[in-house]
């Protein structure tokens, strides 16, 4: 049995969506150096660079997604997700 968080579902007792849960299966499967190369002091457009996956308009590419995540969303669930799993 594993001892790791479920990422997906954190932080718990938030009500979410597919989309959501979807975005922090994305985020649980970046790697620990990836993660800890992202600044949060970086511009939209540089997340959006770092990242790779967002598509022209904006909005990230996620599979399972009943609506588009911005930059924004992204932004918060990642910072959110580097505290979870970094305590950062």
């Amino acid at each position: 049995m594993s001892s790791e968080p479920d990422y997906e579902r954190l932080p718990a007792g938030v009500p979410m969506d597919e989309t959501d849960v979807s975005l922090r299966a994305y985020l649980a499967r970046l790697s620990d150096e990836r993660l800890r190369s992202y600044d949060p002091s970086w511009s939209d457009e540089q997340v959006m660079k770092w990242d790779g996956n967002f598509r022209s308009d904006g909005a990230l590419m996620l599979v399972c997604c009943e609506r588009d995540v911005d930059v924004a969303e992204f932004r918060r669930a990642l910072e959110e997700h580097l505290r979870f799993r970094f305590g950062r």
